[in-house]
């Protein structure tokens, strides 16, 4: 036990913690709440219809892009790139609500130009919106691994008399493939666990039930609709967790080189993708807010969640340090690790309901700001633990190693060298974690203290309340604050570049 590394004993403890909201929802399913009924059908039937449509569409839509943005010699490439990744930087939620007030008999679109529309709900509205803000997912996988391929297998190929279409089908993709796959379960995940696109387009899933029960009062159905629902999840974190491909050697990538006018006419193939998850959103909202202005908004609501959003970064920084620490130190602190990252993989409103029935048994935590941020760091503390682990593991043992032989303690060898390189890693984790809980919904929802309202809480209740011109201002700021989550994760992104004229051998 000497030898034991002391991040162990802190671990330990947060990885108990983390798992702890699933134990609660077997307690609370146990009360009253029959398994199975025949509803149950129907909903599960939405829900992995749903999950189907989604990944289809971001494959369709995610691939292509991928092998467009990577390999082709686009004008003004970088921005392209960052159009079509920017849907990730608008929660579906937004878009779905959007796009719900656009479309159909009455919308926006025809108010403003007097075009009948056909109304967009149901399954086939959720699937596309949740297309449109998943396939960036999918692009950007596919798109890390394309460009780790050194382009001599596919220059050789072209040697061979294939062209080039037939030479990034045959040689290119079956070595992406799992990237593909990756980012289609990403894709699947976002659409299991999505509550917002749903119950806006009337599409009865798990996440649109589940709180429906939870509103009626039924916790224990609501329970046993969470477990059933992250049945699913996990079976699909299972099959992720099996997706292994083999490690290219990094080299230098295909860069395809076309007439600025046909390269364009491939980006033009994709405008409808741009102008449905960007332009006709931001348009709306804009239009939303000259005509109505901030009517009913308050800035307390930004504060709050900015509030709530600082306490949740800060309190994961803090508890992902000594997960991060045991991970790096050997194979049963790894395990602890991974048990953490299990509340990521957990829908909101199934994070929702087992904390509300936590709640209620502890009535000082009930409906408090405290139980919300508990909620938050299960959610995100993974983002910060895997940001913390890297930057720790990047760092040089050896200036430690040099601190304890010139008479540093462990503990100041911790604070005077570990902590301040690790620094870095720390801010990026709480910037992540903080910028995801400021978009959470379905948790907020449930959690939140009476009378605590947030950018997403109140543009659920405009929403509700059919005010929809009032969703501009909060819709605005959460489009601003998540496009700079976008931005930390295009920034750092490195190029190799290898030319592969497209009219060789053809």
């Amino acid at each position: 036990m000497k030898n034991l590394p002391k991040s162990y004993p802190f671990a330990i403890i947060i990885a108990v913690i983390a798992i702890l909201p699933v134990g609660v929802l077997f307690s609370l399913a146990s009360d009253d709440a029959a398994f199975f009924d025949t509803r149950n059908i129907t909903v599960l039937m939405n829900t992995l219809a749903l999950m189907g449509l989604t990944v289809a569409g971001a494959v369709m839509v995610g691939v292509p892009l991928a092998l467009l943005t990577a390999y082709v010699s686009l004008p003004l490439k970088r921005l392209w790139l960052i159009l079509f990744a920017a849907p990730l930087a608008m929660p579906s939620y937004l878009g779905a609500f959007a796009l719900y007030f656009s479309f159909g008999r009455g919308g926006e679109i025809e108010s403003f130009t007097g075009l009948t529309t056909p109304s967009l709900e149901g399954l086939w509205g959720a699937g596309l919106v949740m297309t449109l803000y998943t396939y960036p997912f999918v692009m950007m996988t596919t798109r890390s691994a394309l460009l780790s391929l050194d382009a001599s297998q596919i220059n050789a190929a072209r040697t061979l008399g294939l062209s080039l279409t037939a030479s990034i089908w045959r040689i290119v993709l079956p070595r992406v493939v799992n990237s593909i796959a990756a980012g289609a379960l990403l894709a699947a995940l976002y659409a299991l666990s999505d509550f917002g696109t749903p119950a806006i387009m009337g599409l009865d899933t798990f996440t649109r039930v589940i709180f429906v029960e939870y509103n009626a009062f039924g916790l224990s159905q609501a329970a046993m609709l969470s477990l059933q629902l992250m049945l699913i999840v996990v079976l699909i974190l299972f099959i992720e967790s099996q997706i292994r491909g083999a490690k290219e050697r990094p080299g230098k990538h295909i860069q395809i080189y076309v007439h600025p006018a046909k390269s364009l006419g491939f980006v033009s193939l994709f405008s409808p993708v741009i102008l449905l998850s960007l332009v006709l959103p931001l348009g709306i909202f804009a239009l939303w807010l000259a005509r109505e202005g901030a009517e009913g908004f308050d800035i307390a609501y930004a504060w709050n969640s900015a509030y709530a959003s600082m306490m949740a970064a800060v309190v994961a920084v803090i508890l992902a340090i000594p997960v991060a620490h045991a991970a790096i130190a050997g194979r049963v602190g790894r395990f602890f690790e991974r048990i953490t990252y299990f509340g990521f993989g957990v829908p909101g409103i199934v994070m929702g309901t087992a904390l509300v029935y936590l709640g209620l048994q502890i009535p000082v935590l009930y409906q408090t700001l405290g139980l919300l941020v508990i909620a938050y760091v299960l959610r995100f503390l993974p983002l910060a633990v895997s940001t913390v682990r890297s930057t720790t593991e990047n760092q040089d043992g050896g200036l430690v190693n040099a601190a304890r032989v010139l008479g540093a303690t462990p503990r100041e060898a911790f604070f005077r060298i570990t902590l301040p390189l690790t620094a870095r890693g720390m801010i990026a984790g709480a910037a992540l974690v903080f910028l995801e809980v400021m978009r959470e919904l379905p948790a907020t929802l449930m959690l939140g203290p009476t009378g605590f309202e947030t950018l997403a809480t109140y543009l659920w209740r405009v929403y509700e309340a059919g005010y929809f011109g009032r969703a501009a201002v909060p819709g605005l700021c959460l489009v601003f604050i998540s496009g700079l989550g976008l931005i930390l994760m295009l920034t750092g992104e490195r190029k190799a570049e290898f030319s592969v004229n497209e009219s060789q051998h053809s």
